[in-house]
This record gives structure tokens, sequence and C-alpha cells, in this order.
């Protein structure tokens, strides 16, 4: 079992940045893929960012693209979002997530952290 826990969330105002932080104890997540995904209220849950294992690929939604960075420090069992150039519409819970497989679902997530952008 891996457990992730998120950090780093708060209130910014509109252009600010924020790093969340996602920390994983239980088993190591250095060959797993990564994926940060977000829940707006009343909104379904998207995915924003996605690793490979490696760190040697990287995926963004087309609204972050450019304003935020996925990384990982897998010595430290660590997935990072750098979140820059922040927007009102990035208001949401963001959640982690592994994919053991780098294939199928995200089969672990933690328990989200909000974000919260102010006009």
């Amino acid at each position: 079992q891996v457990q992730l826990v998120e950090s780093g969330g708060g209130l910014v105002q509109a252009g600010g940045s924020l790093r969340l932080s996602c920390s994983a104890s239980g088993r190591t997540i250095s060959t797993y893929r990564m994926g940060w995904f977000r829940q707006a209220p009343g909104k379904e849950r998207e995915i924003v960012a996605g690793i490979s294992w490696s760190g040697g690929n990287t995926y963004y939604a087309n609204s972050v693209k450019g304003r935020f960075t996925i990384s990982r420090d897998n010595a430290k069992n660590t997935v990072y979002l750098q979140m820059n150039s922040l927007k009102p519409e990035d208001t949401a819970v963001y959640y982690c997530a592994a994919d053991p497989s780098n294939l199928g679902p995200f089969n672990y997530w933690g328990q989200g952290t909000q974000v919260t952008v102010s006009s």
C-alpha cells in the first residue's frame, strides 16, 4: 500500500504562485507514474499534470500549460507541482495520485489540498 499526503495549498492572489508537494510512504513511488488532479465545486475531477516514473515524460492539461510544472524527486519519494500565474479558475482541491502499472488507472490517491485563488 502507498499512502500519499499533499501539502502546500492555501490562499493566494491572482498572479501568485504556490508549490504543492506529494509525499509518499509505505512503498517507493520511484517506478510509478504520478499525476496531479483537481476538482472544483460542482465540477468533475480533471487531470492537471502527469509525470513518468523517470521524470522524462510529462503531460499538462491545456488550461495549465506554460504555468504549471510537475517534477519529482525519487530519492525523497516526493512529487511536486509548481503553480505560477495562478488564476481564480485554478481554485480547486488538488489531489496527488499514483499509477503503479504506468499504463492503467491511478490506484492510489491522497486526501487533497485546497488551493484558493482570489481575484
